[in-house]
């Protein structure tokens, strides 16, 4: 009896189951969504922003402990929706980037600048800035590197 019991409840529960999923799924789509997904869906037909730099490698070469080396990346937007670079942060304290905060529209271009305190620096140092974006790969990684001798 407890037998007939237990698969007369799994019947009965797949049963139910299968009964409750017939209901029409697009139904329950709310229109502001549906529109929502449609921009969405447009945005991307046009494709993502696409970052090019004159440079990802940038070498200050050889400096004397405690000078600051300031250079400038150049970046283009060779996408067809607005380039924005939303952060930039450096692998150390020692490097402060500066980035366009306002987008890069399709067919421009910006600067990213940074300088480098070399103080309690010496010998190869190497560094990197790291920017978010809104293209494909999202992150794209610059490097900074070169020599600092002793102040002597």
């Amino acid at each position: 009896m407890k037998k007939n019991s237990i698969v007369g409840i799994v019947l009965l529960s797949l049963g139910l189951a299968f009964v409750s999923c017939k209901e029409n799924a697009t139904s329950k789509i709310e229109d502001t969504n549906l529109e929502t997904a449609k921009e969405r869906d447009a945005k991307i037909s046009l494709g993502s922003a696409i970052i090019e730099f004159d440079t990802k490698d940038y070498d200050f070469g050889t400096v004397k402990e405690g000078d600051v080396v300031e250079g400038v990346f150049k970046v283009a937007n060779k996408g067809k929706t607005d380039l924005v670079i939303t952060d930039a942060s450096a692998s150390c304290g020692c490097t402060v980037p500066e980035w366009p905060k306002e987008a890069i529209k399709p067919g421009d271009s910006a600067e990213i600048k940074f300088s480098f305190n070399s103080k309690g620096r010496t010998g190869k140092q190497s560094k990197t800035i790291t920017l978010q974006t809104n293209t494909a790969n999202v992150t794209e990684t610059l490097r900074i590197a070169g020599t600092v001798t002793p102040n002597s």
